[in-house]
């Protein structure tokens, strides 16, 4: 067996003195040991509770044969699509097939299914049929109610209706997992956990909990986009650990309940998760392969915090980690980072202290400790709530002692910063330090448009404070004799948006001097607000009606703003400025200074 991993044979599990594994964990990602990988985590957190797993890595599901590998677990197959949603890591925005995976070894496309979560489930009820299924990650996650389903333009039911699973964890999945393991080996019946916070099951709608939360069922959610919109905000809006409730969904003669949100791991908890005995690398069968790619960017990396309140309508950490941040010591990070120091292929650069938002280290405000986040509102935008104290005393504090530690070169900052958040703080020794010591030569930030009506609609501050924000790092990079790039991430096609704000974005780009690389065309991934705002054409929060480009001519119409600098689009450019009555930027655009 490869020194440090969990089995991944059953040549390698009797090596361990177990013939069955009380789980097998089927992922559809290769087997990487490292903390930024789900099922890393929770492999090893069942392992230190004593149970045994084994590792079942992206399985051939045209037959049955590799789920069989390991026979049948004692209390549970676990199954999970990998780091990413499994349609996103196959296909585009504009839905072609990605030539690469970089969480499969080599970055070879196709060793997963697409639905992977669905197919895997599949395989295993075709080879046994009573065995009990728990699906979690991302991809279950997102997915637990009806959605929209880009790929297939359809509004498909619950993936636990689909997949055939019994038992649903969404969010960060360590408590559920504990409560489901040690119930389970007690001698519970799956059916019996039906109290378990942060997991969703289906049941006979006669055994529907009292108190929940109704939203309209998935026959209207799929012939009703008025009713969808309704149901999403239902959604969103029990998604607080403190006043979340029950939420259910008839899914036709079953009924869909979702209980409250986990409780968020305390400090110890956090800390104790990432002092498990991860090797923090691929496992060495893919070395032959080349290794796996998705590997690069984290190996070296740290994450210290969890959850994000910056609650941007196309992401999905709201709904999938929660709007409460949660951090490591300080402790647990320098502890983590002396390993990595220790690591033989360390150059001395730690690429990464972060998180979903990097600057935040602890939650947005007081209140939400004990009431929970303001429902619908926004801590950021389109201004920061009195409430929120900015502070990155304690993060520069961190950064610092990182800086300090034998064989560090250097720590980077790659993960997101919000640029509102840091203009907050009355003290700049963080921007300056974050510019002088934690700066690659580019930071990266996400503006993500220039008109404050999509801004609005993305739940994203005013431009105005970025261009405050590349005010201050131009001075501040002048003032440090540096020459650093400030690369600004865009999307293009964003519910709200018009080719009018593309345009017009592509001016006010100009005049900042970017000639945009970083840029994404929207795509709508399950379950986020503003997915669901494409699909519906109603904005969840206030039911108004919203535009979204849809077709690849309007989408393409919108992305060719990004690149008016190309001498190949300036004409498509100038002939699509007169179609929409705009050619009073084709001189703000062409004109020689």
């Amino acid at each position: 067996m490869a020194q440090g991993f969990l089995p991944v044979t059953k040549k390698e599990l009797l090596e361990t003195g177990v013939s069955q594994p009380d789980f097998v964990y089927v992922v559809g990602d290769a087997y990487v040991d490292h903390p930024s990988f789900g099922a890393a985590i929770i492999s090893r957190l069942l392992e230190s509770q004593g149970y045994s797993v084994a590792m079942l890595p992206q399985p051939d599901w045209r037959s049955t044969k590799d789920i069989m590998r390991f026979g049948k677990p004692k209390l549970a197959f676990l199954v999970t699509g990998g780091n990413i949603d499994s349609m996103v890591a196959h296909y585009t925005a504009a839905k072609r097939k990605r030539s690469q995976d970089s969480y499969s070894p080599g970055g070879k496309a196709g060793l997963r299914p697409d639905r992977a979560v669905i197919t895997y489930c599949q395989c295993i009820r075709r080879a046994y049929p009573d065995v009990v299924i728990a699906i979690g990650g991302l991809e279950a996650s997102l997915r637990r109610f009806a959605h929209y389903d880009y790929w297939s333009d359809t509004v498909r039911p619950s993936i636990l209706v689909e997949s055939g699973a019994d038992f649903l964890m969404y969010g960060m999945g360590e408590h559920s997992i504990t409560e489901m393991a040690a119930r389970l080996r007690d001698g519970e019946p799956i059916s019996a956990l039906t109290d378990i916070r942060g997991t969703c099951y289906l049941t006979d709608p006669v055994n529907t909990p009292w108190g929940a939360v109704q939203c309209p069922d998935f026959a209207q959610v799929a012939s009703d986009k008025k009713a969808y919109a309704k149901a999403t905000r239902q959604q969103y809006d029990q998604q607080d650990e403190i006043y979340g409730k029950t939420v259910i969904q008839r899914h036709g003669k079953q009924m869909l309940v979702q209980n409250p949100p986990a409780l968020s791991l305390t400090q110890e908890e956090l800390d104790a998760v990432y002092q498990l005995p991860f090797q923090r690398k691929p496992h060495p069968m893919y070395d032959a392969q080349g290794g796996v790619p998705g590997i690069a960017e984290v190996q070296f990396s740290i994450a210290h915090n969890r959850g994000c309140f910056g609650y941007c309508n196309f992401c999905s950490i709201a709904l999938h980690q929660g709007r409460r941040v949660t951090c490591r010591s300080e402790e647990s990070i320098l502890k983590e980072a002396k390993q990595i120091t220790e690591m033989p292929n360390f150059k001395g650069y730690i690429h990464d202290v972060g998180g979903p938002t990097a600057n935040f280290r602890a939650p947005s405000c007081k209140k939400q400790l004990t009431k929970g986040l303001c429902k619908g509102k926004k801590c950021l935008a389109p201004e920061i709530c009195p409430a929120i104290h900015a502070d990155h005393s304690e993060y520069l504090h961190i950064l610092r002692q990182l800086r300090k530690l034998p064989k560090v070169k250097k720590v980077f900052i790659r993960s997101g910063i919000r640029f509102d958040y840091l203009l907050a703080d009355p003290d700049d020794t963080f921007f300056r330090e974050l510019v002088r010591e934690h700066t690659s030569g580019q930071l990266k930030v996400a503006p993500e448009h220039t008109s404050e009506r999509v801004l609005s609609v993305m739940r994203k501050p005013p431009f105005e404070q970025f261009e405050t924000f590349k005010r201050i790092f131009d001075r501040i990079n002048k003032e440090e004799n540096l020459r650093q790039q400030l690369i600004p991430y865009f999307i293009s096609s964003h519910p709200g948006c018009k080719e009018e704000d593309m345009a017009e974005l592509a001016v006010i780009t100009k005049r900042l001097d970017f000639h945009l690389e970083q840029v994404q065309d929207f795509t709508p991934t399950p379950m986020t607000v503003a997915t669901e705002a494409w699909y519906t054409g109603y904005h969840p929060y206030t039911l108004e009606p919203i535009f979204s480009a849809k077709t690849q001519r309007e989408k393409l119409a919108q992305r060719q703003f990004f690149f008016w600098y190309k001498p190949e689009e300036r004409k498509n450019i100038i002939n699509e400025l007169r179609r929409i009555g705009r050619g009073d930027l084709i001189d703000k655009l062409y004109r020689k200074r």
